[in-house]
């Protein structure tokens, strides 16, 4: 008999809200955050981006913090996700010590070395040192505003991060390594990381459509997004209400391509297989399914084959709610995990944006919000480069 693992509090932010009531709104309301730039000071202005709706100066202030030209945007939102994570799990400073930290990110503080690589000649070259961050050190910097943590972590596997974080946090409490694990991710926009995917010619000049015929890539976002998991013993002796269970996980990497997915999706079939045998649950008993839905040409015709693979003729509504948020990388599978939690908690579907025409051969995609039945059983798919493909399972308690 698996262990469970409860979820005990959730944290986010994104383009379209900070925390999760707001989130929730957005939701609900079909609300997307994708549109122009504002923060971000690229010469590729017409690319749509989904940024935090806050300036640096804003989410400092929110905060608390001093400034600090050496403060990534990264850290000041995965400060910002953790502290709503913390409080809604009743968990304090003094309690850190029996709290472990696993935190993803991509491009870590790559936005603050920017600022000094255009002028590090005549800059202080000391900060132009200081701002080459690996991303152990945005995990370091989060979690020294709250206090001394059990241990940190990070992960770094392309968009599969933050779903790995909290796969590695899954085992951690069913292994007897931790009765409480904070797992998730942050991932600001930054000139590196929109050129990067701008030159592999997967961005669309308008919002991303997933799933649709006529998609033309994905829109990048920025966010951050932590869970709290709990051991049942540890929610008992702390006498909490978990939110949800973190039924099951699985991971598989196909190594088809660097940047692309297999045509007919066998690590995401295989990380989705995994992920029900885990939970000790059918096709039949998945009630909705978040998709990675990237809006790329690849992407989304790999996933789809690798859900009608695995589900055959009982395919669960699904949506891609990169169409609110955009793709937050390396922060997307917490973020999305926070969504499919609120989808459960308060029993609707989360629509597809911008959804039109059906891909030839493809699954089609929830263009509404409203639920037809009882939602128990929710996955959540991400998958990165290099084909490492992971999903996970929420189930209501």
């Amino acid at each position: 008999m698996r262990k469970p693992v409860y979820i005990t509090g959730a944290g986010v932010i994104s383009a379209i809200g900070v925390g999760k009531e707001e989130t929730l709104s957005a939701l609900l309301n079909k609300r997307s955050g994708v549109g122009s730039m504002k923060y971000l000071t690229s010469r590729h202005r017409e690319i749509p981006v989904g940024e935090v709706k806050r300036s640096n100066a804003e989410l400092i202030q929110m905060a608390g913090l001093k400034e600090n030209p050496l403060t990534s945007r990264t850290v000041l939102m995965g400060i910002v996700a953790l502290k709503e994570a913390l409080s809604e799990a009743g968990i304090k400073s003094e309690d850190l010590d029996n709290v472990h930290l696993i935190s993803s990110t991509i491009v870590g503080g790559m936005d603050k070395r920017e600022l000094f690589f255009e002028n590090e000649s005549s800059c202080d070259r000391e900060h132009a040192l200081a701002a080459v961050r690996n991303c152990g050190t945005s995990t370091e910097e989060i979690a020294s505003y709250f206090g001394p943590f059990a241990s940190l972590s990070t992960v770094s596997t392309a968009c599969s991060s933050a779903t790995n974080a909290l796969i590695s946090a899954s085992f951690m409490i069913e292994s007897n390594m931790a009765d409480i694990v904070v797992a998730g991710g942050a991932e600001c926009l930054s000139i590196f990381h929109l050129n990067g995917f701008n030159s592999l010619m997967i961005l669309d000049s308008r919002p991303c459509r997933p799933f649709d015929k006529e998609r033309a890539g994905l829109n990048l976002g920025e966010g951050a997004a932590y869970l709290v998991l709990e051991s049942e013993a540890s929610v008992r002796r702390r006498g909490v209400r978990p939110l949800c269970r973190l039924a099951g996980y699985g991971n598989a990497c196909d190594a088809f391509h660097e940047t692309a997915s297999s045509p007919n999706g066998d690590g995401a079939f295989l990380a989705m297989q995994k992920a029900l045998e885990k939970a000790q649950l059918t096709p039949k008993d998945i009630d909705y399914i978040n998709a990675h839905g990237t809006a790329t040409q690849n992407n989304d015709e790999s996933e789809s084959a690798a859900i009608k693979r695995l589900f055959n003729d009982t395919i669960p509504p699904l949506s891609s709610t990169k169409s609110y948020t955009g793709h937050t990388t390396g922060a997307s599978g917490g973020v999305e995990a926070v969504i499919s939690l609120l989808a459960l908690e308060n029993q609707f579907l989360p629509a597809s944006l911008n959804w039109k025409t059906p891909m030839d051969g493809g699954i089609v995609p929830v263009t509404e919000i409203h639920s037809k039945g009882e939602i128990k059983n929710i996955m959540s798919n991400a998958f990165g480069f290099g084909g490492n493909d992971s999903s996970i399972i929420l189930s209501k308690v």
